[in-house]
Formats: C-alpha cells, sequence, structure tokens
C-alpha cells in the first residue's frame, strides 16, 4: 500500500536530528580542520556526539556516535528513556505504508555523481581502529531486493575502501543478504544494491531487524509515518528519499574473492581476515549540504559506547519482554547493559507469584534469544539499571551451587572469544532473588 501525502523531508533527516542533539547538550563540535587520521581516537574518547566540521583533505561534515546512548534513541522516537521500549512495541504493532517520490523531489539526489564523477576515495574511510585492514565506511544501510520475492532487504554493513570505484561489504555471517548473494552467483547474476550513508537512528532499528516480508515496510513503521522512497539513479533499488547520501552499485556475480579485514568487532576484540564479495560503485548521490555520517563499533574496554550495543539493546528489550510476558511472568524492568557486546547479557526484575519463577523466566529466554549468553533475575526492589543495586543483590542473594543454571553444547554469537569449541559454549543464568 501506498500514500501519495507530500512527505516532511527535514523530519527524520540526520542533520536536524544531529542538531536537536546538540540542543540537548549532547554534542562535542570540532571547528578546526580535523585529519582523517585523527579522527578515530576523538570518536572512542568522547562519550558525546562528535561533530567535524571540516574533515580530511575534501573539508567535509562528519558526525559520529548519534545512537549511542538510550537517551539519544529515546530523544530519536521523542518519548522518555524509560519509555522507549514501550514505543518500540507500540510501532511495530501500527504498520505504515511507504511513499514513493519523484527524483526531482528527492534531496539525497540534489548532487548525482556518475562514471568517473562517482569517487570513493573523495568519501571520508578511514581506519577505525589500530589494526583494521582497510579505510572503512561503517555507517552504511544497505537496500537491495530479492529477485526471487521481489521484496526489499534492509541491513547494516559496512564497506571496506578498494579503489575509486570498488569496495568490499561484510557478508560472511548467515544473513538474508547473504542468501539472496549467493543465489544470485549461483545464477551468475549481478546483485543491485544501494548503501545509504547518513541516516536517523530509527533507521538503523529498522534494518537491525528481519521479518518475512518487505523490510523497507518496517522503516515506515519504526518512524510512525511512512518514509518518502526514491528510485537509484542506476537502478531500480528504492531508498530514503530523506538520507544524506546515497552509494549505488551491484555486488558482482564472481562471489567471495577479495579478502577483508582484521577489523574492531562489537565485542571488543578484533575479527579475523575473511573473503568478501566486490561492490562496484555506479553513483554517489547527495543533499547539497551533506552530513558525513561514522558509526563506532568494536570500542574494547569503552565498549559501552559502540552504537551497534545501543541500537540492538533496544529490540532485545523488546523480545525479552514479549517472551516473558507470553510465560505469564510478572516483568517489572528488562535492561541490556551496553557494555555487554550486543547484547549478551540481560538483567530482569520480575514480580514473583510463585516459587520457581526465576528459573523458568532464564529458561524461556534461553528458548528463544540465540544472542544471549548469561542471564540475571532480581526481585523488582532491585533497580537493575543501578550498578550498585545489582551488585548487591548478587553478593547478597546468590548462592552458586544453588541458584545458578547452566547449559553446556549451546549456540551463540560467533565472535565470542571464550569460546573453543566451535560455534558452542555455555551458557547460565543466576537466580539472584529473595525465596518466595
Amino acid at each position: 500500500r501506498q500514500v501519495t501525502v507530500p512527505p516532511d523531508m527535514d523530519k527524520f533527516r540526520l542533520r536536524r536530528f544531529v542538531e536537536k542533539l546538540d540542543a540537548m547538550g549532547e554534542v562535542e563540535t570540532y571547528e578546526a580542520q580535523t585529519n582523517l587520521s585523527d579522527i578515530a581516537v576523538i570518536i572512542e574518547n568522547s562519550p558525546k556526539v562528535v561533530w567535524f566540521k571540516n574533515v580530511g583533505p575534501e573539508m567535509l561534515e562528519l558526525v559520529a556516535n548519534v545512537n549511542g546512548s538510550q537517551r539519544r534513541l529515546a530523544a530519536a522516537m521523542g518519548v522518555s528513556e524509560g519509555n522507549i521500549v514501550e514505543e518500540f512495541k507500540r510501532r511495530l504493532d501500527n504498520p505504515q505504508p511507504v511513499i514513493e517520490v519523484e527524483r526531482k523531489n528527492a534531496p539525497v539526489q540534489q548532487i548525482v555523481l556518475e562514471k568517473n564523477q562517482a569517487d570513493l576515495t573523495k568519501l571520508p574511510f578511514y581506519l577505525q581502529h589500530q589494526f583494521d585492514g582497510s579505510a572503512y565506511i561503517s555507517s552504511g544501510i544497505d537496500y537491495s531486493v530479492d529477485p526471487e520475492t521481489g521484496t526489499t532487504n534492509v541491513g547494516c554493513r559496512r564497506l571496506s575502501l578498494r579503489n575509486v570505484r570498488e569496495a568490499g561489504t561484510n557478508l560472511t555471517a548467515p544473513s538474508d543478504l547473504k542468501r539472496i548473494y549467493t543465489g544470485c552467483c549461483s545464477r551468475g547474476e549481478k546483485l543491485p544494491i544501494n548503501f545509504a550513508v547518513g541516516s536517523h537512528p530509527i533507521d538503523f532499528m529498522a534494518a537491525g531487524m528481519r521479518i518475512p516480508a518487505d523490510e523497507i515496510t518496517l522503516v515506515s513503521t519504526l518512524r510512525g509515518e511512512p518514509v518518502p522512497l526514491v528510485k537509484g539513479i542506476t537502478n531500480n533499488i528504492r531508498i530514503p528519499a530523506d538520507a544524506e547520501m546515497v552509494i549505488e552499485g551491484y555486488l558482482d556475480e564472481h562471489g567471495y574473492v577479495e579478502p577483508d579485514g582484521p577489523y574492531g568487532e562489537y565485542v571488543g576484540y578484533y575479527g579475523p581476515m575473511h573473503q568478501d564479495p566486490v561492490f562496484h560503485v555506479t553513483a554517489i548521490t547527495m543533499r547539497e549540504d551533506v552530513l558525513h555520517q561514522t558509526l563506532l563499533h568494536g570500542a574494547g574496554p569503552k565498549i559501552h559506547r559502540a552504537e551497534s550495543v545501543h541500537l540492538l539493546s533496544v529490540r532485545l528489550q523488546a523480545q525479552a519482554l514479549n517472551i516473558l510476558r507470553s510465560s505469564n511472568i510478572n516483568v517489572a524492568d528488562v535492561y541490556v547493559p551496553p557494555g555487554s557486546a550486543e547484547g549478551q547479557h540481560l538483567r530482569v526484575s520480575i514480580v514473583q507469584k510463585k516459587t520457581g519463577q526465576a528459573q523458568s523466566a532464564i529458561a524461556a529466554l534461553f528458548g528463544s534469544m540465540f544472542s544471549l549468553k548469561h542471564i540475571f533475575i532480581v526481585d523488582d526492589d532491585i533497580n537493575i539499571r543501578d550498578e550498585h543495586q545489582w551488585e548487591w543483590a548478587f553478593v547478597s542473594r546468590f548462592q552458586a551451587d544453588r541458584d545458578m543454571i547452566s547449559y553446556k553444547g549451546m549456540p551463540g554469537m560467533p565472535m565470542d572469544p571464550s569460546v573453543e569449541d566451535g560455534p558452542f559454549g555455555t551458557k547460565a543464568g543466576f537466580d539472584l532473588t529473595l525465596p518466595f
């Protein structure tokens, strides 16, 4: 279903949202020219959004850490931090259509660069971690169409610079895009794909989800209103017309032929080298006053600032809430600590109604949530977002031989550096509740 009401092209624009965060005191601005080689350490050491006004030899505007806290994500959804999960769930229950606009009305196509003008080296690719194998753009939201179903697939992927018109993109982990691409390779077909670079936080939330339908509608649904779409200049892949920039192109039919990595990953350690397909650029389009964007991913001991962790935690908390409520468990709060490397730890406070509910909650969550490694259940008198209260409950209400449940041979996060037996490891649940 489509609608034809003219959209507001600034409402979900990244630049406008950054200006909102600036008014909230969330932004640190660098006016002086900054070398590309210097920005990684600045970004990693700042708890705030970092807005560079003059980056690299092209003197570009670049923003980082936009998604780096629950306060910022709550601001993106227009609610308080305490209401972000319920608002996320409410929007998912109210699907929205899309709007398709003409190219002349799409701000993201105000500037069009094709052929020799489509030069990746003019964009702010940079070394994001000390031992990365290449310079990267880490803020891409990819849009492609499954040739077999005609539905749009949306995901989050980085691009590694190869040369003027070629880049790599990570397709090693199981995903819909990997399935679509390998199908194209088996038929000897290229896969057209466009990367939006410079997007509102809500678009990233949508891109991190998977549904058995056209995923472009998730962007509308989480925005709470129709997203304006425009077809690419060199292909028919639709992308948000209000993005800052789009890199158009295709993955060639030759498969996984180019080495990529290492790269500082979400677990706070480097991922190994691997083979990736080659992305060929056919056009670069952007707003006249484009604001470039980068995301902080692997941050080592400062992993709690990684943007991917905060983006993922909203969905994981909503998912956990649904699972527990469907199991008739009275939930007071759920919390994914930002240092838990993309949601491997979950804390839950419950109102006990009968004996054994903490163990039931642990079993229900492990049975449905692949990424979890450790689950902690406390009573509702404990504020699970307060580190001191949580530690006190752990110390005073827990005995390992009585209150810990472990599960061996469980599949988990593939980049967990502590796992020694392939993709399988041991998970544990911790009952920190008082006896009922």
